[in-house]
């Protein structure tokens, strides 16, 4: 049974489980409408289409064939490169399935999700051997014969040891050279990261970047998939999650720390992103 000939979705693992595996055919144009960071390590693998694919700090246009490797909290995006119609597969792999692994084993594992290379290319023959490995996987998923968990879980770890012994081979290589103004999104990108707790506007932004206001606020959404305003909420609250659950320092402090101007609107703003109040969240993290 080819890729092709498969229900245009596909799902294993619930929203506690270790590992949560997602296939989609996608008809049209697509592109994430929410913002996207998580616990859960990241790999995703283009079967067709064009994708365009925001992580951390920066923009990577995806093919098919290439593997797409995100690390825990990491934000990312997909978004639409004005080509229709796409077929992905996603795992997500919680901290703790990699639990099961003697150390050195989960060291290897997690490797590729440290290492900053986000996108691994595939040659043709590195491709034909994942799309059978997965094809495998999927065909299990659909039919589900007895033991069809076990035959998941034992190809997503020939998943995870591929990608980690490529992502070795490939850590000198450069994926390619970004255009001059995807390096200033970058930039701009990594402005923010740092100086968030700080006023941020496009004004301040296009003139200490030269430039224009319109000009970044819609090449910043072409490439990062963000609008500017959307990015940097994110950014606050990710860095307000980390306050939450790591230290005691009070919300309303908080609030002041991440950049918000006033309690009221940090409050509405989290729990519009998490769909938690931060006291809740909190309480999330204590019990």
């Amino acid at each position: 049974m080819s890729i092709q000939q498969l229900p245009k979705a596909l799902r294993y693992g619930g929203p506690q489980g270790p590992l949560r595996i997602e296939f989609d055919r996608r008809t049209g144009h697509y592109s994430m409408d929410t913002n996207h960071y998580h616990p859960a390590y990241e790999i995703y693998y283009l079967f067709s289409g064009e994708r365009n694919y925001f992580i951390k700090d920066s923009a990577y246009p995806v093919h098919p064939g290439d593997l797409v490797i995100i690390d825990s909290a990491a934000v990312h995006k997909t978004s639409d490169m004005g080509v229709p119609n796409h077929e992905r597969i996603v795992f997500y792999f919680e901290p703790s399935y990699f639990e099961a692994y003697a150390p050195e084993e989960r060291e290897l594992l997690l490797s590729p999700f440290s290492k900053g290379i986000p996108v691994l290319r595939l040659n043709l023959q590195e491709r034909l051997q994942v799309e059978e490995l997965l094809r495998s996987l999927l065909v299990e998923l659909q039919e589900q014969p007895p033991g069809y968990s076990l035959h998941v879980r034992h190809m997503t770890g020939e998943l995870l040891l591929f990608t980690a012994r490529q992502a070795r081979r490939e850590e000198e290589a450069p994926l390619y050279e970004p255009s001059p103004v995807q390096k200033k999104m970058t930039d701009i990108v990594r402005h923010i990261n740092a100086h968030y707790a700080e006023p941020l506007d496009l004004d301040s932004l296009s003139k200490q970047f030269y430039i224009s206001k319109s000009h970044l606020s819609r090449v910043f959404k072409e490439i990062t998939g963000f609008s500017f305003t959307e990015y940097v909420t994110t950014t606050r609250v990710k860095e307000a999650e980390r306050l939450l659950r790591e230290t005691e320092t009070s919300i309303t402090r908080i609030s002041e720390l991440t950049g918000f101007e006033n309690f009221s609107h940090f409050g509405k703003i989290f729990k519009k992103l998490t769909g938690r109040s931060p006291r809740s969240y909190r309480n999330l993290y204590r019990s």
